[in-house]
């Protein structure tokens, strides 16, 4: 599986550690940034530009996630949300990690690097890649929902 990362300066830390740590289990890390520390970069491009090549890659055939990593996680999830085709879940612990894929089929995890240890992060994360959707067909229904309002603007009851 192919994994595209990105972080601001709050989760740089985390993001070389999983680089690291992931590549080792066999998954092909992708680095979307930044490459440097600074105090005062811009989250936004970072995560954009890795929900756009997870979408790039699903639509292409390519088993592929993302991970965007921050303070809270919550702006880097915000940003990542804005590219379509892209579910991106606040992850905070084993469960709703494993939910967002299994219900939601979330296609991107958004985790806060200054919320938990590097082992805690690392084994959410891992934890969101390995677990598959469901295929429900409730929850396929409801993301089918989700997919209108975003291509069409319609609200489908």
């Amino acid at each position: 599986m192919r994994v595209h990362i990105a972080t601001d300066h709050a989760g740089m830390e985390l993001s070389a550690h999983l680089i690291t740590e992931l590549a080792a289990k066999g998954y092909e890390m992708v680095d979307h940034g930044p490459q440097a520390y600074d105090a005062e970069d811009d989250y936004p491009s970072f995560c954009i530009n890795a929900a756009l090549a997870v979408v790039a890659d699903q639509t292409a055939g390519i088993d592929a996630l993302g991970i965007v990593l921050g303070g809270s996680g919550n702006g880097e999830q915000i940003a990542a949300n804005k590219v379509k085709g892209v579910r991106a879940a606040l992850a905070w612990n084993l469960s709703t990690a494993t939910l967002a894929r299994e219900h939601n089929d979330a296609n991107v995890v958004a985790v806060g690097g200054r919320q938990h240890s590097v082992a805690e992060a690392t084994e959410i994360i891992e934890a969101f890649l390995a677990e598959p959707f469901s295929n429900a067909e409730r929850h396929v229904r409801r993301i089918g929902k989700i997919a209108t309002y975003e291509t069409t603007g319609e609200v489908v009851d």
